[in-house]
């Protein structure tokens, strides 16, 4: 969910002065500007400050981050389909620990598409998508506690 600074201020129960203050610093985590109005995402229902390094502690509490969802495609399972002449599902979606494959993902929400050829996941990916949204899979091999459509 993404706000605007009153109501992110008061979620965070701060003047909207300070709170654009932070802003200005670049301490909000993902806000960005449009024209002349802030859009600052919500985690857990409420935005995340980067810590200052001089004066007291902050009155708020910074939330938890979501687990961050990776989907890649697995080409080594492409290949494998071409040698045996089979169906096995291709795109991985990633969340901690597990994985889970699926022919259709479909993301509820952003996601970002990172190439990275010098620094790639330890499946060996060089391309994949991360998000914090929902992912919804279609023909799963294994279950996860991500939402499925059948």
């Amino acid at each position: 969910m993404i706000v605007g600074t009153t109501e992110a201020a008061h979620i965070l129960e701060i003047s909207t002065a300070r709170l654009r203050v932070l802003l200005s610093e670049g301490r909000v985590r993902g806000a960005y500007k449009t024209g002349k109005m802030w859009l600052i995402p919500l985690f857990n229902g409420k935005p995340i400050i980067k810590r200052g390094t001089r004066g007291p502690d902050p009155r708020w509490r910074n939330p938890r981050l979501p687990a961050q969802t990776i989907v890649h495609v697995n080409s080594q399972r492409i290949r494998q389909n071409q040698k045996q002449q089979q169906q096995l599902p291709v795109i991985t979606v990633k969340k901690g620990n597990t994985n889970v494959y699926g022919h259709q993902v479909e993301i509820l929400g952003g996601c970002r598409v990172v190439y990275s050829p010098d620094k790639p996941l330890s499946c060996g990916a060089r391309v994949w998508i991360e998000t914090l949204n929902k992912v919804m899979i279609v023909g799963e091999s294994k279950s996860l506690d991500l939402p499925t459509l059948l």
